[in-house]
């Protein structure tokens, strides 16, 4: 889980806590939007629920049959998509609440964890409860490309400093031709008059 310190001002949360899903299905879901656009996250989840998309299932798919596109062993796990799309928008509306671009948010961290064991209630076999916590940390995508540009800046502001002494010669030597080519075509000028 992200502390405290390591949460910035330029990325929101959302804890969802004892979520009646199952934790194998959260945790094949949150493995897949993990690191991508918030906004992507969304529709594709909402494709899900429509059974257009299908979840790809890389760790809990034994026995499980391939799905159509390239997803290969994948399911359609439809309230655990639910409410993990609910947890999105909650976090979408605690990003605007904070100021954040939503365009830009991606899903830095999403921690899916298993929940208390409860019992089922009233009189039947014992059985447990499906209860999933779910945690995601979103922050603002910065580019790269301003990041390497200022860079060269630095560095360009730090080399005239080392070499000084060589521009100055150099700045002479331009001066004293320039001397010297003055005087001849002041002469030159003489001769014409």
């Amino acid at each position: 889980m992200a502390t405290k310190e390591a949460i910035k001002e330029n990325s929101a949360t959302v804890n969802g806590k004892d979520m009646p899903i199952s934790t194998k299905h959260a945790i094949e879901i949150c493995n897949f939007i993990r690191g991508k656009n918030l906004l992507k996250c969304k529709e594709y989840l909402e494709r899900v629920l429509e059974k257009k998309k299908a979840i790809p299932f890389k760790r809990y798919n034994r026995d499980m049959g391939h799905r159509p596109g390239s997803v290969g062993p994948g399911r359609y796990p439809n309230k655990a998509s639910r409410l993990i799309l609910d947890l999105l928008e909650s976090l979408e509306v605690n990003a605007q609440n904070k100021g954040l671009d939503t365009a830009t948010l991606y899903l830095k961290t999403v921690v899916p964890n298993k929940g208390s064991n409860v019992w089922h209630y009233g009189r039947q076999r014992r059985r447990r409860m499906k209860l999933t916590h779910i945690f995601m940390l979103a922050e603002e995508k910065v580019e790269k490309k301003e990041e390497k540009k200022e860079k060269p800046e630095a560095k360009k502001a730090q080399k005239p400093a080392e070499n000084k002494p060589v521009k100055e010669k150099i700045a002479e030597k331009k001066t004293e031709h320039k001397k010297e080519e003055k005087p001849a075509e002041t002469k030159t000028e003489e001769v014409k008059k």
